[in-house]
């Protein structure tokens, strides 16, 4: 196998981990705001998690870029929280822009949980893994893409087991957000059951 061919299974390898054994909603509980808030419904958290998954694939590698192309050959790294942070701003407002024009109805139904993604932990976070882990820049396509699958299929599971739980008889002291977090704890323990599948 060639060294492109390698790095195209490491990235294949490490999206895998990336959904399940290293969910970074689940296992470091990151983006836990919206993934509580705008859960309640299947079809606005599929919509959430689509912007999701685009926004976090597409802001690790201009991340990644940013960082290796620029921050690195001028020795400036320490400014890296800054510069992923605007970059994240604008590729959300962009992104925020064209969900308006084209989905209005999920654009309201997003609310103020669209402008949201971009004070969203995991997606910093996963342009954070990125440069701790020295991932290059496939891999780092691969990363991004399995942080905001996982993100997605996280908050999807919320959402449905939400609306089954509607129908159902919670009792009154845990209705809110008291059962959304006794789900998402036990969620985050199947999840654990992954661990050592793949690091």
């Amino acid at each position: 196998m060639n060294a492109v061919g390698a790095e195209i299974w490491q990235a294949a390898v490490v999206c895998f981990a990336a959904v399940f054994t290293n969910n970074i909603l689940l296992s470091y509980f990151l983006g836990m705001c919206p993934f509580t808030s705008v859960s309640r419904e299947v079809r606005t958290a599929a919509g959430l998690g689509g912007a999701v998954v685009f926004v976090m694939t597409s802001t690790c590698v201009l991340n990644w870029m940013a960082y290796h192309w620029i921050l690195v050959p001028l020795e400036l790294e320490f400014f890296r929280f800054i510069l992923f942070i605007i970059i994240i701003a604008a590729f959300v407002q962009f992104v925020e822009m064209v969900i308006d024009r084209y989905s209005p109805k999920l654009y309201q139904n997003l609310g103020i949980f669209l402008p949201l993604i971009t004070v969203n932990c995991a997606i910093l976070g996963a342009s954070l893994f990125m440069v701790i882990r020295d991932y290059s820049l496939i891999v780092t396509v691969g990363y991004g893409l399995g942080s905001g699958l996982g993100w997605l299929l996280a908050i999807l599971a919320m959402a449905g087991i939400r609306q089954r739980l509607n129908e159902s008889r919670v009792p009154e002291g845990l209705r809110g957000p008291g059962i959304t977090l006794i789900v998402a704890g036990l969620m985050a323990l199947a999840f654990i059951g992954f661990t050592g599948v793949l690091s």
